[in-house]
């Protein structure tokens, strides 16, 4: 098996051809035979036994040639892959050239990732957000803890407040007649919740257990229940039991029983200290999104379409694993949502395309750059990897190849030499503006 020839036949799309020498190919012919000679009938032998000179002649000296060049086209494009110039970047399209004495002429077209330039990719201007922890930060995680520990008790000996969780029975009426789904028995509601009807709610507060009352309401105009949208309503109802959240005191002894502190002081300086680096973080990747954003503006590449297609594949395989990790699959998915697979590739597609050129863009960088990695680095990044997936280091060994690991290696590399040199200034900032800018690189 040799490789003839290569030229390029268009922006980034290459065309090699290479060759298999007869007594390979004729050897993949022979082992096409012994398969299909068990369904092949021909007059006068036993089905699967008629000689393959016999069903050449009675199909055609060509009947096996097809599958044949299917079986050695796998370790023939193995054996010149590392020959071709560039790097491939799509399935290839195989056709035959020739079949004769001498063998069989292949020929393979593909797609080579794109020469790529980027330029003024150090000192870039950019803002990182600073946003400092306050006190209501502070209140509300001690808050969210507060709930995590809270006990539910049973109240009867007042009426229902505000925040309580009330069983109660219904039955609504529009115009003195009963309507779907208007009536449960049983049904818990958290009362300033939201859950009901305008105004339902407010009309449980004050009653006791036992009391039996009218609750008056109407639908709003926009209801999704097009029959009663805008109508008045009565509901009867019955109250039949109060609980109420209790939340554990926040003193001395609340810092204790759910930190290692002594004292309220002290678990709110930790509190703070852990909300600072998260805030540091998120500043962090608002502004290495920044610093990509401008890299792709910076970056000069006629890019293959089948880069971006590759790119969106792999983030809807990544999403599909994400699903099953927490009991869910894209069927189900799309059941939930109403998508499809082409709805959901269309969701993924801008951030592969960023994914894509971002990748593009850092490794020239790497490249101009001539930043290189270590054998410890490398083994470092191997033990990472174990550990992120636990599994032995022998086994990542086998499923990550060396030049794989290096290569992201260099591309971390360069997003730090770029952050490193850029024009960085610091500008106070909201938390949420912060948190939305995480979310948008968590979606990408």
């Amino acid at each position: 098996m040799s490789l003839k020839s290569q030229e390029t036949i268009a922006a980034n799309q290459k065309k090699v051809t290479f060759d298999v020498d007869r007594a390979t190919f004729d050897a993949a012919v022979e082992k096409v035979y012994r398969k299909e000679v068990k369904r092949i009938t021909v007059p006068g032998f036993r089905k699967g036994h008629a000689p393959r000179r016999m069903i050449e002649k009675m199909y055609g000296s060509g009947v096996f040639y097809e599958d044949a060049v299917n079986e050695i086209i796998p370790s023939a494009w193995e054996s010149v892959f590392d020959e071709i110039e560039g790097t491939v970047v799509s399935r290839p399209e195989f056709d035959v050239e020739t079949i004769d004495e001498n063998g069989v002429t292949l020929t393979a077209t593909f797609f080579v990732k794109p020469a790529v330039e980027i330029a003024d990719y150090l000192g870039i201007p950019v803002e990182r957000p600073i946003v400092k922890v306050t006190e209501e930060e502070i209140d509300e995680e001690i808050k969210r803890v507060q709930n995590r520990n809270s006990r539910m008790i049973e109240i009867t000996d007042r009426p229902a407040q505000n925040e309580d969780l009330v069983n109660i029975d219904f039955e609504g009426f529009v115009d003195g007649t009963p309507f779907d789904g208007g009536k449960a028995d049983g049904h818990q509601l958290k009362l300033g919740s939201g859950q009901f009807i305008p105004g339902f709610e407010d009309q449980v507060i004050g009653h006791s257990i036992g009391d039996e009352f009218d609750v008056n309401v109407t639908f709003p105009a926009d209801y999704h229940e097009a029959s009663l949208a805008g109508k008045e309503a009565v509901f009867k109802c019955k109250l039949n039991g109060i609980k109420f959240n209790e939340l554990p005191e926040v003193d001395d002894e609340f810092a204790r029983d759910v930190s290692e502190f002594d004292t309220l002081a002290e678990y709110r300086e930790d509190i703070k200290k852990n909300l600072t680096e998260d805030h540091k973080k998120r500043a962090d990747n608002a502004m290495d999104e920044k610093l990509i954003d401008a890299l792709i503006s910076k970056l000069e590449a006629d890019i293959p379409e089948c880069m971006f297609e590759a790119e969106t594949e792999n983030e809807v395989r990544d999403y599909d694993n994400r699903l099953r990790m927490n009991g869910l699959d894209l069927k189900t998915y799309f059941q939930y949502t109403g998508l499809d697979l082409d709805g959901l590739r269309k969701q993924m597609r801008p951030g592969a395309e960023r994914q894509v050129k971002t990748r593009l863009a850092l490794e020239r960088i790497a490249e101009k750059e001539e930043l290189a990695v270590t054998d410890e680095e490398i083994d470092a990044e191997y033990a990472r990897l174990a550990e992120q997936f636990g599994m032995d280091t022998e086994r990542i060994h086998e499923a990550v190849d060396k030049d794989s690991v290096a290569a992201d290696l260099k591309v971390k590399k360069a997003i730090e030499l770029v952050r490193e040199k850029a024009a960085v200034t610091e500008v106070e900032d909201k938390a949420e503006e912060t948190e939305a800018a995480q979310e948008n690189a968590d979606a990408e």
